[in-house]
């Protein structure tokens, strides 16, 4: 078998062919190492619920562009990044009798979770005939420090409707070491690993040390994140789910403050280090007055300030409804003993915040006590994290996770490696996981997503002032 480098030269005719303009990023196959390996007839040939045609398979040269708008007046585009597109191969590397799989879950809960893991064993049960799967607990220490439990259809049959992971997760518990071992150990030849960022940059350790010792173990990633956070691709199973969930948030939030003399409604969601889920659920409730995300600075005091915003808001329309992100406004919570301050660090290695929403509606009640001290007040604090999380996955998201499992299967059995698979501009693509692990996906507030957030909010614009 060809090398991927070769492969991916035949497939484009090389990084400087000036018609296709295209530079496929490498994507790490086993033979890179072990050039030995033989291929196998796909079994979906035989399979009796496919007929595979010409187009069934996917052929080295089918990609799928990164970045499909341009403006051909003003610029010339340069060579357009490109992904090798997922899905069934014709010959595949791995022998189905021969593969033993594991599946493990790592960070927090996110749903769509147990939709993929089902998809994972359905999948390989099913379309490759894969007999041995098992799902490892408790994320990445499960490895090392618990037996892998075998799974099969009829044990996952229903998995799809529940939230949360059924084999459990955890955060940190990372030595590589072990871990690889374990795997090596345990006759692991194909390892499906469901994480957010964190859980990506292990598994680029993981597949390194693989790399180093030769093994014969293909190492698939499927992007797990609620907050929307991972680059490249369109986006992570379970946000549409967040989306939804959120707007109910809101609209208690709404309710209550529109029933109150002076009433606000503050809602804080999840977002980290971005505000995707804060966003979306702004615009697709439209009962939000200010959406405070962690792109954006804001203040409390002063000219064009929120408190100045919202007293004419309530004077407005007698009650506000407020959307903050847990990862807004972490500059300017007070935090003690600032020159004796040390950042906390869950176990894994993310920054602990300060809890914005109770924050704020501490300042909010002292800021009308202060300025409004014989009006009515009331401010209802939402905090819907753990129901935004721990749900089952919705319609979209659950046809997102089997999509996105089958297409990590397929690039596994084919013998790629090293690799995460999502959608790219509407087409699923398997991406080098070092790029994932890297890329990051705030939040844009030049574009016009946020620009019809602050028209659909009428919200402060909270720049141009001198801290």
């Amino acid at each position: 078998m060809a090398s991927s480098a070769t492969r991916n030269a035949a497939a484009l005719g090389g990084e400087d062919d000036e018609e296709l303009r295209m530079k496929l990023q490498r994507l790490p196959h086993l033979t890179d190492t072990l050039p030995s390996l033989g291929t196998h007839p796909n079994p979906l040939d035989n399979n009796p619920f496919f007929h595979p045609i010409s187009e069934f398979y996917i052929a080295p040269s089918d990609v799928v562009l990164r970045h499909i708008l341009h403006d051909v007046a003003t610029t010339t585009p340069g060579p357009q990044m490109a992904y090798h597109r997922a899905g069934p191969r014709k010959r595949i590397l791995f022998e189905p009798g021969r593969v033993r799989a594991a599946i493990v879950t790592c960070g927090g809960l996110c749903p769509g979770m147990n939709t993929v893991i089902k998809e994972l064993v359905v999948g390989l049960w099913e379309l490759y005939g894969v007999r041995q799967i098992f799902g490892v607990a408790a994320g990445y220490r499960g490895f090392y420090s618990t037996e892998p439990v075998a799974l099969n259809p009829k044990i996952v049959h229903d998995w799809h409707r529940k939230g949360g992971t059924a084999l459990q997760t955890s955060r940190g518990g990372f030595n590589l070491h072990q871990i690889v071992d374990a795997i090596h150990d345990r006759a692991f030849n194909q390892v499906y690993i469901i994480g957010g960022d964190g859980t990506m940059r292990g598994m680029v350790e993981i597949f390194n040390e693989i790399k180093r010792r030769k093994l014969n173990i293909a190492v698939a990633g499927i992007p797990k994140t609620v907050d929307n956070d991972v680059g490249i691709i369109d986006r992570s199973f379970g946000f549409q789910t967040a989306v939804e969930m959120a707007q109910q948030a809101i609209i208690a939030a709404h309710t209550e403050a529109e029933s109150a003399v002076n009433g606000i409604g503050l809602v804080k969601l999840m977002g980290r280090s971005t505000g995707h889920i804060a966003l979306h659920a702004t615009l697709s409730s439209r009962d939000v007055d200010c959406c405070l995300i962690p792109e954006m600075d804001f203040y409390l005091e002063g000219k064009g300030g929120l408190f100045e915003f919202l007293d004419a808001r309530l004077k407005d329309n007698g009650h506000a409804v407020v959307v903050v992100a847990e990862g807004a406004g972490q500059d300017i919570i007070p935090r003690g003993n600032e020159s004796g301050h040390v950042e906390q660090r869950d176990e894994s290695g993310n920054p602990v915040f300060l809890d914005v929403g109770g924050w704020l509606k501490s300042e909010l009640n002292k800021w009308w006590t202060r300025d409004h001290p014989k009006e009515l007040f009331t401010v209802k604090y939402i905090d819907p994290t753990y129901m935004v999380r721990a749900v089952p996955a919705n319609a979209p998201d659950n046809l997102y996770c089997t999509l996105v499992a089958h297409s990590a299967i397929h690039g596994a059995m084919a013998g790629y490696t090293g690799f995460v698979c999502g959608p790219i501009n509407g087409n699923y693509a398997y991406i080098p996981v070092e790029e994932v692990a890297r890329a990051k996906n705030p939040v844009n507030i030049r574009d016009h997503k946020w620009a019809w957030v602050r028209s659909v909010t009428n919200q402060p614009d909270f720049e141009g002032r001198s801290y």
